[in-house]
């Protein structure tokens, strides 16, 4: 079974001043990450802006990132849309490219049925070879995948976790304590990370790896050694940089921290906006403890 590690990193799509994708910047990004930490990278997933890339842009995305990582990680092609036959012929697209898994997102606005769910991601898992990670986020997609279906949903051989971004904790408790030993259970929030653990949880696909990366790692590994007071030490430290990366909507907040580190990778598209003169001032005082390598 494919192990994506414990910070799993959903990554920014680095753009040039014209917002056209940008593949030096992107190999930059890929071996900040690696050096910093990170044990698997989503590309194209929704802190990539996936919503603003079109078909042929996410096929090269997903060739170059599995190119620039080099097996190094894991590559998690961001595949999932509401779609059901759009997301199973890219999915069979990105097994092409290289990568090693898919990041399936619940399908959005139309709202389907939890049978329906269950069949579409049914249905994208049996198209590839390529284990897969559903990602739950009701508050972007409009529907929940019920703890049933997702226990249902990891019967498929190759559906080997979950990303679970529904802020419910009843359901996490359930999740957690019903599913099969081979299920791996993500958070899909920063601040949740520690608790999530300590609840029996795997790790987190990460937003603030990109910028704390040593740290979270740390953290994970602390609690797994059972040095809770450390753990949460680097929890609370951390926790004020959890909340102010997601202060504006993402992926702005990290793209200008990632800027302001020396890490270049652009601005975001419409409907999404830039980072304004005060929010990166902002960021510049929340992160003066903090300095990242290029």
């Amino acid at each position: 079974m494919m192990d994506f590690g414990r910070m799993v990193t959903a990554m920014v799509t680095p753009f040039n001043d014209d917002l056209k994708i940008d593949y030096g910047r992107l190999e930059n990004v890929v071996e900040h990450l690696i050096s910093t930490g990170t044990t698997a990278i989503v590309v194209a997933g929704t802190t990539g802006e996936s919503p603003t890339l079109s078909h042929a842009e996410k096929v090269e995305l997903f060739t170059k990132t599995a190119e620039f990582a080099n097996r190094r990680v894991p590559v998690l092609a961001g595949t999932g849309s509401n779609n059901t036959d759009a997301s199973v012929e890219l999915s069979k697209e990105a097994e092409q490219c290289g990568v090693e898994g898919l990041l399936v997102v619940a399908p959005y606005y139309n709202r389907p049925s939890q049978e329906g769910l269950y069949r579409h991601f049914k249905a994208i898992a049996e198209a590839t070879q390529l284990p897969n990670m559903l990602y739950n986020i009701p508050g972007r997609s409009s529907v929940n995948i019920d703890v049933e279906t997702q226990l249902r949903l990891a019967e498929v051989p190759n559906i080997v976790a979950t990303k679970e971004a529904t802020g419910d904790i009843n359901q996490v408790l359930k999740l957690l304590a019903d599913k099969p030993d081979e299920f791996t259970v993500y958070t899909g929030d920063d601040k949740t990370l520690l608790p999530f653990l300590a609840l029996g949880g795997y790790g987190v696909v990460s937003v603030a790896s990109h910028i704390v990366g040593p740290e979270i790692r740390e953290l994970i590994d602390s609690f797994r050694k059972g040095q809770l007071d450390q753990a949460v030490k680097l929890h609370n430290k951390l926790l004020p940089i959890f909340d102010g990366l997601f202060k504006i909507p993402s992926p702005a907040p990290v793209k200008a921290a990632l800027e302001l580190a020396g890490i270049h990778v652009g601005g975001v598209r419409l409907p999404m906006v830039e980072a304004d003169d005060e929010f990166v001032e902002f960021l510049r005082n929340l992160l003066d403890w903090k300095t990242v390598k290029n």
